[in-house]
């Protein structure tokens, strides 16, 4: 059962939003040419976002800071939590989709294959990874003692998945072929239809975000990777779950309606590249109105949450006094904000 789409009714607000994402897509194409490094800063934080936001949305707790502490030591290998396997595995698969999304085509192999590697760490999902369902997984409500207050949405059986999939992938291969809707619009149906096939036991939900980037940035979004959408959906997690609910309670209806999750999904997305705006935008007045050595400094700042005056001195090589006038410029101009005195002075962002 391919979605019907013949309901699908393309709204002035729909049209206003797409217009505004692809408008910032052609002009990333100039300014993702600009301060590679910068882009590269910019990139390592939207993926911890990224990776701590989706991992919480499906309960995880682990904060960005702590994520960030354990993405610097993955070559250990050793995780202490289920929430700490889950962040290793989604870092991974984002890893592959960011430096391969070109060579990934959307199949139900490589589907399946993305869903392995994202549990590839979880001793606990080792049955199921990578493979369809083989029990129902309805979606049920739990109270605050975690008992079960019933079932508040009903997916595909069993039995039902594989053919679905099937079907749900090929509409998404025809209408790539066809060019006949916008791709936006052929990524927010996707999306909806697979979160309400639920074809996995467990993973749905960071999958689902895994492979919206994986075809955003096949349909030439580029600039996805520098801004968390992940992030935009924790951050607006009830709009989230109820434009998905009032759409996917009708898709098996002969009328679905597709706009709640559309309009949603697109503003999600509208909220990403302004962001992203007002991160480059920030990045161009530093860049134009501060020396080299206080964008640096600032820079290892944000990186790393805090800078002092030796590891500023270690990293730019720069003269310490120099080094010392240049925190104080950033702290007087506001950039900064200086914590402690003598040897244990630090300072943080403003």
């Amino acid at each position: 059962m391919e979605p019907n789409i013949t309901t699908l009714q393309i709204t002035p607000t729909m049209l206003s939003l797409i217009a505004e994402i692809d408008e910032f897509k052609g002009a990333w194409r100039a300014i993702g040419r600009i301060a590679p490094e910068r882009l590269l800063k910019l990139r390592r934080v939207a993926t911890i976002e990224s990776i701590g936001s989706s991992t919480r949305i499906e309960g995880a707790k682990l904060t960005d800071r702590e994520v960030e502490k354990l993405l610097s030591n993955l070559h250990i290998g050793s995780f202490t939590s289920r929430d700490e396997e889950e962040v290793a595995g989604y870092a991974q698969v984002m890893e592959t989709i960011f430096s391969a999304a070109d060579a990934i085509r959307l199949t139900e192999n490589h589907i399946r294959q993305l869903h392995r590697d994202l549990l590839v760490h979880s001793g606990k999902d080792a049955r199921h990874r990578g493979a369809y369902k083989t029990i129902d997984n309805h979606v049920e409500a739990f109270d605050a003692d975690g008992n079960s207050l019933g079932v508040v949405f009903r997916t595909a059986t069993p039995f039902e998945t594989p053919q679905r999939m099937e079907a749900l992938v090929s509409w998404v291969h025809a209408r790539q072929e066809a060019n006949d809707l916008h791709p936006l619009l052929v990524i927010a149906v996707f999306v909806v239809v697979f979160l309400e096939i639920h074809p996995f036991q467990d993973g749905n939900g960071r999958l689902s975000r895994v492979l919206t980037t994986l075809l955003l940035l096949q349909a030439g979004y580029a600039y996805v990777p520098f801004s968390s959408l992940e992030s935009v959906i924790e951050q607006s997690k009830e709009g989230y779950y109820l434009a998905l609910r009032r759409t996917q309670g009708t898709i098996r209806t002969a009328a679905p309606d597709w706009t709640p999750w559309v309009e949603f999904f697109l503003r999600a997305l509208q909220r990403q590249k302004q962001r992203l705006e007002a991160k480059m935008e920030r990045e161009r007045v530093l860049l134009g109105t501060l020396p080299e050595l206080s964008v640096t400094i600032l820079e290892l700042a944000r990186g790393h949450g805090r800078v002092t005056v030796q590891e500023a001195t270690r990293a730019t090589g720069a003269n310490r006094n120099t080094v010392k006038d240049h925190l104080r410029a950033l702290t007087e101009d506001g950039h900064l904000v200086q914590h402690g005195a003598g040897r244990g002075t630090w300072y943080g962002l403003a």
